[in-house]
């Protein structure tokens, strides 16, 4: 099987992404509940132990081992800090002057940093016309779906904006990194990826936050936390190392565009809500680009 072949996204990957995006379109909206009652730093370290916690009974329970050599520990370490400690970190604090809205659309550059990392630092996931055309198509219809107003505070926190940025560079870097565990079994490399995490986050959360001081959070921010932990993290990781391990880093990422079409979609079938005109065309723009990225839609250019 050629590696074009080998990264595209069959059935199952697009099941798995929706799936995805279902997962991570409410950890935006779970860290704007906690962070009322918690502090960042102490969000992290929460989510990544309760959600480690959760997959290393699961890993018990299956009858499964963890690898003990150093070399897997030291990759868990790297991707940890990669595709968790760093990019919650910053995301969760820029929600802390940011609305969740702009910070998801601010995280939807994930694909954009991450066609041109896999383009320079990968042999099998070379940059072309379908994929520019894809990326951009993807962030103007989450733009479009979540609306205008959403961009209305856009510039008004440099740093926040910034930190969210960064975190989906980052993102980046780690579905580029993540590919060195392919072969590996999902439910293993997430659970020692959240494990690493853990042993980084807890410390930190510690001497920084010193989260004794704030008092006890709500029952609302304690479950805002279980949710973020067992749904946007436990769940959400072993999908993940799934898709990555077939489809690659560019085709997993593009969750980051399903995330905010998920959310509305949601909202209209369990909630009633009623769909606007930007809600078709946001979904109609990031199908399109989808597609493109895909290989599915036709570019009337040449890389």
């Amino acid at each position: 099987m050629s590696s074009a072949r080998a990264l595209r996204l069959g059935p199952t990957e697009w099941v798995l992404l929706l799936l995805l995006s279902v997962v991570w379109g409410g950890t935006f909206f779970f860290a704007e509940v906690a962070l009322r009652d918690m502090r960042p730093f102490t969000i992290v370290a929460g989510r990544v132990a309760i959600a480690a916690l959760a997959l290393n009974l699961l890993i018990l329970a299956t009858g499964r081992r963890m690898p003990c050599d150093l070399a897997s520990w030291r990759r868990f370490l790297v991707m940890g800090t990669l595709n968790n400690a760093i990019p919650f970190s910053l995301i969760f604090w820029g929600q802390t002057q940011i609305t969740a809205g702009l910070a998801s659309i601010l995280n939807a550059m994930t694909p954009v940093f991450t066609v041109l990392l896999a383009h320079w630092l990968t042999k099998d996931e070379r940059l072309s016309a379908g994929r520019v055309m894809g990326v951009v198509l993807g962030i103007a219809g989450a733009a479009v779906m979540i609306g205008i107003d959403a961009l209305g505070g856009l510039g008004l926190h440099a740093a926040a904006e910034v930190s969210v940025l960064l975190a989906a560079l980052v993102y980046g870097l780690a579905g580029i990194y993540g590919r060195r565990f392919r072969g590996e079994t999902p439910l293993v490399t997430a659970t020692g990826q959240l494990s690493a995490s853990t042993l980084l986050m807890v410390p930190v959360a510690i001497l920084v936050d010193r989260p004794w001081t704030v008092g006890l959070p709500g029952i609302e921010s304690l479950a805002a936390l279980v949710g973020l932990a067992l749904l946007g993290t436990a769940l959400a990781y072993v999908i993940f190392f799934r898709v990555l391990a077939a489809a690659g880093a560019t085709n997993l990422l593009l969750v980051t565009f399903m995330i905010p079409a998920s959310a509305i979609l949601m909202g209209y079938v369990l909630l009633g809500e009623r769909l606007a005109w930007n809600s078709f065309l946001g979904l109609g723009l990031i199908l399109a680009g989808l597609l493109a990225v895909s290989g599915w839609l036709p570019v009337p250019w040449r890389r």
